[in-house]
């Protein structure tokens, strides 16, 4: 994920969300030679003749992968893993799709971002079903439900999950009058979205320097507390009928565009990225991987710190898995591989590296996470406050196959009113006339 710099996930993500940028996977050619071990027993001879068996993983970004494999490759020593990464989620999403429709190139396990895990999901019988007894209860139910067919079928592990907080200018907010430890902060932030922007408004007045990113960042922040956005679960696509969608959007270009609290900068392009050396906004939404990618992007620059509150009361932004195509020469080692990835243990060495959230329960109440902080964050506790936010999901939006376009069609839509080429009724009319070409 070039464009989440550094330490980011999904996705999701690593964003984890905002779809056309979102970070994605190539999917890359897995070796070949028969399979023969029972997955649980990485020290079995594998492959032909007892030769050891080389995996392909794909993922994008940074998954905190780096140092795992070669701890993987050494428990499990007649598995070889080579690593492949991508750039962005629609360069992903084009060769996973391309590869997956000509039966052939696909990685033994590929990562997949949340926002088109739903497109994947119709073709489910061409993955592994990962699922059995000892998955019971890894996951918040939200988290497995996402990867879970009509059937009943397991398609992906979970990699990372994306509960957000606020991350903040602490020495902004301090020269504009205002308290700067994260405590105060996350009172006068306070819990609600009306509560959030009323604080901008006062930091406004105080200063020159814009209050949040983007609207699109912030749309899609509010948008992730929304159980019903933009599709039902016939498939019937509601995003331009459904009131709460119009909602959000009405709020946020108020906040961003009428009371001027936006910096009009789309997250992920070259003028955002640059931002961070020039005091560019106060505030952004901040899934845990959005931590690394502030730090690469703001090196240097002191300040930053995170707010243990979120407005709205809880929501999830980005998140991945792991899935095993039936293209796989190497079934059972390739869920070995996912298995092994994805547990409490390696997901909590991944946030510590790259500040992708774990989404295993069993990772929730370890001690280790516990006490993970950053440095460069004031020495804050982000292993408390993202395990504080985590537990506050309650609403996962429900994203059918064609939540990821929508949604594309939706950040252009607030696009065109920052850059100034809409006004927001005739935006709103464009997003309308895009989402029903999608058919």
């Amino acid at each position: 994920m070039t464009k989440r710099v550094i330490r980011t996930t999904r996705f999701s993500t690593h964003f984890k969300a905002v779809a056309t940028v979102s970070i994605g996977l190539v999917a890359l050619s897995a070796c070949s030679s028969s399979s023969t071990t029972d997955p649980s027993a990485g020290s079995t001879p594998a492959g032909t003749n007892g030769g050891p068996v080389t995996l392909t993983l794909a993922t994008f970004n940074q998954f905190g992968y780096e140092e795992l494999i070669p701890q993987f490759e050494k428990s499990h020593p007649n598995i070889k893993v080579t690593h492949k990464k991508a750039a962005t989620s629609n360069e992903a999403r084009d060769n996973f799709n391309t590869r997956l429709a000509a039966g052939s190139g696909m990685a033994d396990v590929e990562a997949v971002e949340v926002d088109w895990l739903p497109e994947i999901l119709q073709y489910s019988d061409k993955f592994t079903d990962l699922k059995n007894a000892s998955v019971d209860g890894r996951w918040p139910e939200w988290k497995t439900k996402a990867a879970t067919d009509a059937n009943g079928a397991l398609v992906g592990y979970g990699t990372d999950a994306g509960p957000e907080a606020i991350c903040y200018r602490s020495d902004l907010l301090k020269a504009a009058g205002f308290p700067s430890d994260r405590e105060s902060v996350a009172k006068w932030f306070g819990t609600s979205w009306e509560s959030y922007f009323a604080a901008g408004q006062q930091f406004a007045a105080k200063s020159k320097v814009p209050f949040f990113d983007s609207l699109g960042a912030t749309y899609q922040g509010m948008i992730n507390q929304v159980e019903k956005t933009y599709e039902d679960a016939d498939g019937t696509v509601i995003a331009t009928t459904n009131p709460a969608v119009r909602k959000v959007y009405d709020e946020v270009v108020k906040a961003g565009i009428d009371d001027k609290l936006s910096a009009k900068l789309q997250q992920w392009s070259d003028d955002w990225t640059a931002s961070y050396q020039k005091n560019g906004f106060a505030t952004i939404l901040c899934p845990g991987w959005m931590v690394g990618v502030i730090e690469g992007n703001a090196k240097g620059v002191k300040g930053w710190d995170i707010a243990n509150t979120i407005p709205g009361g809880g929501g999830n932004w980005g998140g991945s898995y792991l899935v095993v195509p039936k293209q796989s020469a190497h079934p059972a080692e390739a869920r070995e591989l996912a298995d092994w990835l994805t547990a409490p243990e390696q997901q909590i060495k991944a946030f510590q590296k790259v500040g992708a959230f774990p989404s295993q329960m069993a990772a929730q109440s370890s001690p280790e996470l516990a006490a993970v902080k950053v440095v460069s964050f004031n020495n804050a506790p982000t292993g408390q406050i993202f395990s504080d936010r985590f537990k506050g999901i309650s609403v996962s939006p429900f994203k059918g196959p064609k939540y990821f376009a929508i949604n594309d069609a939706m950040q252009k839509a607030l696009t065109r009113i920052e850059d100034g080429t809409s006004t927001p009724d005739a935006s709103w009319d464009k997003f309308v006339a895009d989402v029903q070409a999608l058919g």
